[in-house]
């Protein structure tokens, strides 16, 4: 079973809002947990995966014609002036005994006022460049910086690489994520952030760091603060 930090349940699916595009990254137990899509499930109005996902969603009752699977490099249109294109990643994909039988991925998603990278799971590499050479640059880049250790660092950055692959995918701002949530390595759980913002502050980038459930505006980033200050 996948523990979660004290205090980071406090906002759940019910909290959520309607969810217009539904974006899964790959399979695995803490991207893609059954109880929580089920109850996001109503108010999902299209999912957005790699090749492989839906046939767990469809299992699960999701309508096929709401799921759209992309290869890497694949691009689709959900509405008029988005478009979503996937993007590859260092990871892997299973949820039990087999593993990479569906694919991992990160995504490049436009909007008509915004180009956002959705990081997903991947360790640090030549993707990041390359990814921002081609599809850069980007308003907003949401990075894995947290479940990091130095014998998995071909799969999960160690936070200051994450800092690094926001550089290499020029964007404007950084929001780490998939820290503070899951207790899945032996760190603690404000070492991520901690380590992130320091390295990101050496490196002049503008940091995004909501609680979790927080609203963020992608229009004015603003001043975030520090909030896991102090907190045990």
């Amino acid at each position: 079973m996948i523990g979660s930090f004290n205090g980071s349940d406090v906002y759940t699916p019910e909290d959520m809002p309607d969810i217009d595009y539904l974006i899964i990254t790959h399979n695995h137990w803490d991207h893609l947990d059954y109880k929580t899509v089920m109850k996001l499930k109503p108010q999902v109005g299209k999912v957005i995966t790699g090749l492989g996902t839906a046939a767990d969603l469809e299992y699960w009752g999701f309508d096929p014609k709401k799921i759209t699977e992309l290869d890497w490099f694949e691009q689709t249109v959900p509405d008029t002036g988005f478009v979503v294109t996937a993007t590859p990643g260092r990871h892997f994909n299973g949820r039990n005994t087999k593993r990479n039988q569906t694919l991992w991925c990160s995504f490049v998603l436009q909007t008509p006022s915004k180009k956002i990278f959705i990081g997903g799971d991947s360790g640090y590499d030549t993707h990041f460049a390359k990814i921002g050479a081609d599809y850069g640059p980007f308003d907003l880049a949401l990075l894995e910086c947290g479940q990091y250790n130095k014998s998995w660092k071909y799969i999960h950055m160690m936070p200051e690489q994450t800092a690094q692959a926001a550089i290499d995918l020029k964007a404007k701002n950084l929001m780490p994520v998939h820290w503070g949530k899951f207790a899945l390595s032996l760190h603690a759980w404000d070492e991520p952030i901690e380590r992130v913002t320091k390295e990101a502050n050496r490196l002049s980038i503008p940091l995004v760091h909501p609680m979790i459930g927080e609203t963020v505006d992608l229009d004015e980033f603003g001043p975030t603060t520090e909030w896991w200050k102090g907190i045990n």
